[in-house]
């Protein structure tokens, strides 16, 4: 057989790319404490106030805006690696004290973040200067979909929901579990199947040695050029299944680092403070107003020198030792004897005992009821399971089973620079109005006006599947294609298929206003507001209580079959 120059050139960068067994470095901080903690998040909220308290490890030029140029221009990091001037960051942990219900921060411990370099037939490359990066749910109040008792964590889109965010609670022993046998997570947390593990807070004192409650979260590894390096809910996506143990990301995409944060708080210091509910029930809570812990969540924008880190990932096996022990590190080593801090450009009050959350986040979750907060433009990461297109980021904002949504209430999140309110508003029973633009025809569909979306979704027949650049008639085909008969936009480049819409409130046309990312001839909702297509080009109040009637049915069809010993939860 004859060779030509440009087809072994091809056979040659294969093989130079072609992956076989996981390396990993893990990256080190250093100092006294995180580089700050803040109601910031550049990525979410750029300009202004994010809705709630972050812990932030990394580079100090971190703030309301970032970019990876000027990421790269920070006097100091708080990473071993001086080349890394990234940004990480994550929800801060409070601890309710039973007694007073006073909240106060819990003691942030320590952070590691685990550079995973995995075997794949693709070549892996460092991150872009600047990509921005999103992991985990924070509007989460239940459980992901794919969580079950004694399930596995799932990170393969192909494979069913992915699930990469989850507490870990290590302890000297196991007896009694940290998460109550056979929990649906209704009224607690779910443990996976290993015993230190679960989604959702533990009712266990964390008390290994080193070692309190930890919060784990971990991020694609597939980067999409014509996303680009800011559009967060759309850039990155778990790699798949290529067959002979190794993962690929889809043709045109980009196979970086895998990473995985690990955070940890010293809860078992605060046990003679909350002894008594050990085993009953959790006092912590997330600045997002979360006391289930399903809401955990990481941010991620890179500041790394490309070359250093590219030469990381070819050379290193570090492994537990660090990444500041590679070979040929570019760049040195930080001081550990300094630290690197900041101050927040939010000024407020979050240290000390508080009567409430920074940012006004009501509590949430378990034995203080359901609901949600913040803004359609928060970590609402979703997938569609039905899909077996590449997956952007993740994860499941909608649980498979829930409870009549026609009780629920609709949450909107105000933020400025210095506070955030939450207004609560009742959707029930709400009359619909008309509108000039009603009637409007895309095939078998009509424009039905603009209503508003709710935390746990108005439409949740399929949330988000991976359309590409949205517009109202590439989500209608899509809706329609699977069978539903109404669709809706939102947010300039959201899809969302259903039958009905569990609750009804219509808003003035002014609130379905931003521009179609995939149109821009055409306006797909707004924040907190979808465009609304159906067959018949209404949508009444009728629907909600349609729709209780129908979940409600399947509520307890699935509550029969999960507690039964041959029942298995499917989706």
């Amino acid at each position: 057989m004859i060779f030509t120059t440009a087809l072994l050139a091809a056979l040659v960068a294969s093989v130079a790319a072609e992956k076989k067994e996981r390396t990993f470095a893990v990256l080190r901080h250093y100092g006294n404490g995180p580089l700050t903690t803040c109601r910031a998040d550049p990525i979410v909220s750029p300009g202004t106030a994010s809705a709630h308290v972050h812990t932030v490890m990394g580079a100090s030029n971190f703030g309301l805006n970032v970019t990876g140029e000027s990421l790269r221009q920070s006097e100091c990091t708080t990473a071993l690696p001086k080349a890394d001037m990234s940004a990480y960051w994550f929800p801060t942990l409070f601890f309710k004290d039973p007694k007073d219900g006073k909240l106060e921060q819990v003691p942030f411990y320590y952070m590691n973040v685990y550079y995973f370099f995995e075997p794949t037939n693709d070549k892996i490359q460092a991150f872009p200067l600047g990509l921005k990066m999103v992991s985990g749910d924070a509007m989460l109040r239940s459980p992901p979909p794919g969580a079950a008792y004694g399930k596995g964590q799932n990170y393969d889109p192909s494979k069913g929901p992915v699930t990469p965010a989850t507490i870990t609670c290590p302890r000297p022993n196991f007896n009694p579990p940290s998460w109550p046998k056979d929990s649906d997570g209704s009224m607690a947390g779910i443990k996976t199947n290993q015993d230190g593990e679960g989604w959702g807070f533990p009712f266990a004192d964390c008390d290994a040695y080193a070692s309190p409650l930890r919060t784990d979260v971990h991020f694609p590894s597939c980067y999409n050029p014509k996303a680009g390096l800011d559009d967060f809910r759309n850039n990155m996506a778990f790699p798949t299944d290529a067959g002979n143990g190794k993962q690929d990301c889809p043709e045109g995409w980009i196979h970086t680092p895998h990473i995985f944060f690990e955070t940890y708080w010293n809860t078992h210091g605060l046990v003679d403070r909350f002894k008594d509910l050990v085993g009953k029930e959790s006092p912590f809570v997330f600045a997002n107003g979360d006391a289930t812990g399903f809401s955990v969540h990481g941010d991620f924008v890179s500041g790394w020198d490309e070359k250093a880190l590219q030469q990381i990932i070819d050379n290193c096996n570090a492994g537990h030792a660090g990444m500041h022990t590679c070979p040929g590190l570019i760049g040195g080593v930080n001081d550990e004897s300094k630290s690197c801090k900041i101050e927040c450009p939010v000024k407020e009050t979050i240290d000390g005992k508080l009567d409430k959350l920074p940012g006004n986040n009501p509590i949430v979750g378990w034995k203080y009821g359901k609901g949600g907060s913040g803004s359609s433009s928060g970590n609402d990461l979703a997938v569609d399971a039905s899909s077996s297109a590449p997956t952007s980021v993740t994860n499941v904002i909608k649980q498979a089973v829930t409870t009549s949504q026609a009780q629920t209430t609709t949450v909107m999140a105000t933020t400025t620079v210095q506070s955030t309110t939450t207004v609560y508003i009742s959707a029930v029973g709400a009359k619909p109005t008309g509108s000039a633009t009603d009637g409007k025809a895309l095939g078998e569909f009509k424009y039905a006006g603009c209503y508003k979306d709710a935390s746990d979704r108005v439409l949740s027949g399929v949330i988000r599947p991976n359309l590409g650049r949205v517009n109202n008639t590439v989500c209608v085909s899509h809706c329609s294609s699977k069978g539903f008969s109404v669709a809706g936009t939102e947010y300039g480049g959201e899809c969302y298929c259903g039958n009905e819409l569990s609750q009804v409130e219509k808003l003035d046309e002014s609130k379905c206003s931003m521009t179609c990312e995939g149109d821009d001839a055409d306006k797909c909702g707004g924040d907190w507001a979808l465009s609304v297509y159906s067959k018949s080009g209404k949508i009444s109040a009728r629907d909600v209580h349609e729709e209780s009637r129908h979940r409600r049915h399947v509520h307890n069809h699935y509550m029969h079959h999960r507690r039964t010993p041959a029942g298995r939860f499917r989706r």
